[in-house]
């Protein structure tokens, strides 16, 4: 009868991580400045280099009232709406054909200083960020 309590702490515990709350709008506020891009599941593997990083000076900034901005180049990238589902940040991006196409980034790392996203599909992308 003792061990019950035993199994069920177990259970309990190995089971905890994968159970991870909703990520929540306003831990994301504030500009985050790329410093690796990787694409691991091309053939092969490719990233940016940290030069080209310097150069490019690539951000994701996310607003209060839920915009988005990805800037590369100094030009935007990318832009339009964004709101959070589990551990995914949904992108509703507003196009120049006035057209609107939606994509989840999965979030894998995400602390005050740290974000590390990821775009699905053969030609995703891994970003590490940091806030600025």
């Amino acid at each position: 009868m003792k061990k019950c309590p035993l199994y069920m702490f177990l259970l309990l515990f190995l089971f905890s991580p994968a159970c991870k709350s909703t990520i929540k709008p306003e831990v994301l506020y504030g500009k985050w400045k790329y410093i690796k891009v990787e694409n691991p599941r091309t053939t092969p593997p490719d990233s940016v280099s940290s030069s080209e990083l310097a150069i490019q000076a690539p951000y994701i900034q996310f607003s209060q009232n839920s915009d988005v901005v990805i800037m590369w180049g100094g030009k935007v990238l990318s832009h339009g709406k964004f709101r959070t589902e589990g551990q995914n940040i949904i992108i509703k991006e507003a196009l120049p054909n006035g057209k609107i196409r939606i994509f989840p980034f999965w979030v894998s790392k995400l602390t005050d200083k740290d974000l590390v996203f990821e775009t699905s599909g053969k030609e995703g992308s891994r970003v590490t960020a940091v806030r600025e």
